[in-house]
């Protein structure tokens, strides 16, 4: 009988409930057959530079003029994507660690860490600390007409630039006030601004006032603020971001229309809100292959959730450290597209990668791609296990070296998850042998069972079902 292995992460506050894993693996549902999906392994992480600087990346973004900008420690670089060489600006940042904030104006690149801003001239590579007196620092910076725009930290006003300038009026500012929270986060989106609080957000937009053009729009307050600053971030056409109300938070929203939308389920607000701390969650967005991911980390709790907007499902990037084993969040902290390659630094160091659907290990470390599928039960009468079968892409080993005769692991847990077997192997199948059965025999008894099963070699994988033989 075919079982139900094929789905999302779920793993619910009670695993006798559902226990069901899906790291580095994604749902792909077949558009000429809607009862058939697989499982596709999640890009690789492949090497393209080192920067030299000491500390993780913190932000990168592809203005309209030139190279990529990238900000490491407290060194601003430019990135070409022709030869990934990199260009030193010599200029030393105020701060060295800490997400960044880029916008550009097609002349001149802001970036912004919170106290201080930072302007970038795109044609010559000169870098200036913002000095003006009516500066008041900012973590968010859009760009919007014309304008930049930011929020004042830790009150409810945001202020502008000149139009198409670098200086600032002081008296060029306004609050998100609709409600007395503090404004936590903007972004420009549809050429409007969301003006983010601590539990509710307001959109905004150029009504083109002579005296300040950046006005409140009639009818566009949402009563869900957010949790993270560096969570909101744009897709599929609208705006996500980790949410949080005068009644909780921890849920991860996106906007219909001005509409809040939930799509975190029970299982990832249960994961969410058992972190120590949500507050420093950073997201970004990508699309690749027909899906649209929003990447979702939470530094201090060590994990990576992602959501597929193509298929409305959730499933956990990690890491695996190759000394110790033990899973963390994935490596990549901000990306761009930037020369037809979706590129991501590193957070740790100045490793800069490409997310590659052809590469099969993180930057050179072997990568885990782990399901366990839903419980099989027979109304709690004793199953006897003669096989498991699954239907998958047999004959991907690689010539040489690991992956010649790519293995796949197999282990069950019969208390809902809690515990699982010793590990089984079996071959996917050397290249070209693509009539390859991966199946195990006599797979004991029990009342309830998790199947789960590993590949960490560096090759394709794709699972599409699997066939349970039982009596």
């Amino acid at each position: 009988m075919k079982i139900p292995f094929v789905g999302q992460a779920y793993t619910s506050r009670s695993k006798s409930l559902a226990a069901q894993q899906c790291v580095n693996f994604y749902v792909e549902q077949s558009e000429v057959d809607p009862e058939r999906m697989a499982l596709y392994g999640t890009p690789g992480t492949r090497l393209l530079t080192t920067l030299p600087s000491s500390g993780g990346i913190r932000g990168m973004y592809l203005p309209a003029l030139g190279d990529a900008i990238v900000v490491q420690y407290d060194r601003i670089y430019r990135l070409s994507h022709t030869t990934w060489a990199y260009v030193d600006l010599g200029f030393t940042m105020q701060t060295q660690d800490g997400a960044v904030c880029i916008a550009d104006n097609g002349t001149v690149a802001c970036i912004v860490d919170g106290g201080f801003g930072y302007i970038v001239d795109l044609a010559t590579n000169a870098v200036n600390q913002i000095v003006d007196p009516a500066f008041y620092g900012a973590d968010k910076v859009g760009f919007i007409d014309g304008y930049f725009v930011f929020n004042k930290p830790n009150t409810q006003q945001f202020y502008i630039s000149s139009l198409y300038g670098t200086n600032f009026d002081a008296l060029d500012f306004a609050s998100a006030e609709g409600a007395p929270d503090l404004l936590v986060s903007l972004l420009v989106d549809h050429r409007e601004v969301w003006m983010f609080g601590d539990t509710t957000t307001e959109v905004f937009y150029n009504s083109g006032d002579a005296d300040f053009p950046i006005q409140r729009m009639q009818g566009a307050f949402l009563e869900h603020g957010c949790a993270a600053r560096n969570s909101v971030a744009k897709l599929d056409n609208t705006v996500f971001w980790l949410g949080k109300d005068g009644n909780g938070q921890g849920t991860v929203w996106r906007a219909n229309g001005y509409v809040p939308q939930r799509i975190s389920t029970h299982a990832i607000e249960y994961a969410i809100q058992g972190y120590a701390q949500i507050s420093d969650a950073i997201a970004y967005t990508y699309q690749q292959d027909g899906h649209a991911f929003y990447m979702l980390s939470f530094p201090l709790a060590n994990k990576t959730w992602c959501y597929d907007v193509s298929n409305q499902a959730w499933h956990e990037r990690a890491y695996r450290d190759p000394i110790t084993a033990e899973y963390g969040r994935h490596r990549s902290s901000c990306h761009i597209f930037f020369g037809g390659v979706h590129v991501v630094g590193d957070w740790e160091d100045g490793r800069i990668y490409a997310l590659d659907s052809d590469y099969f290990s993180d930057g050179g470390d072997p990568m885990v791609s782990i399901r366990s599928a839903p419980v099989v039960s027979n109304n709690s009468k004793r199953l006897f296990f003669h096989s498991l079968q699954l239907e998958m892409e047999e004959g991907v080993g690689l010539t040489t070296g690991q992956g010649s005769d790519s293995q796949i692991t197999l282990d069950w847990s019969d208390d809902n998850g809690k515990t699982y077997s010793s590990e089984r192997y079996d071959s996917i199948g050397a290249i070209g042998q693509y009539k390859k059965r991966v199946k195990w025999h006599r797979l004991g008894s029990a009342r309830e069972r998790i199947f789960r099963v590993s590949i960490s070699d560096p090759v394709k994988r794709v699972i599409v079902s699997a066939e349970l033989e039982a009596t």
